[in-house]
């Protein structure tokens, strides 16, 4: 469960970080602005399509740190995260290897893909 005193501090955190108030930030991801209040006064807990609006509009929130803490915020990634994967889905069983700028070698351990309609699919890696 989502605990959502803590789910506003990172809310917060991300709006001081993009220096938004919270009008400005329901604007940025087109929710009701009541909404933003609501979620940062604890009365109501985000909805999925909330949390995938936020993730959408800002590249630099992850979205397990959004949703429970952990990780980081905001991401230093080396890797462009609009980086298209070409292939079908059977080559995503192969280990895939992405080469960060400072030459250092990673591995891809999953990928998560949500869909609209609320539902995810996962692919994880096998071979590590």
């Amino acid at each position: 469960m989502i605990n959502s005193a803590e789910f506003a501090e990172r809310l917060k955190k991300v709006m001081d970080h993009y220096l938004l108030s919270p009008s400005a930030f329901a604007d940025k991801i087109q929710v009701k602005r009541s909404s933003i209040s609501h979620l940062l006064s604890g009365r109501n807990k985000p909805s999925l399509d909330f949390v995938l609006k936020v993730i959408k509009e800002f590249d630099e929130i992850e979205l397990y740190w959004l949703l429970n803490g952990k990780g980081e915020f905001p991401i230093k990634s080396t890797t462009p995260i609009n980086t298209k994967i070409q292939g079908s889905e059977k080559s995503l069983n192969k280990p895939m290897k992405i080469l960060a700028s400072h030459q250092t070698e990673k591995t891809i351990e999953r990928i998560v893909m949500f869909y609209t309609d609320g539902t995810f699919k996962e692919f994880i890696n096998q071979k590590k």
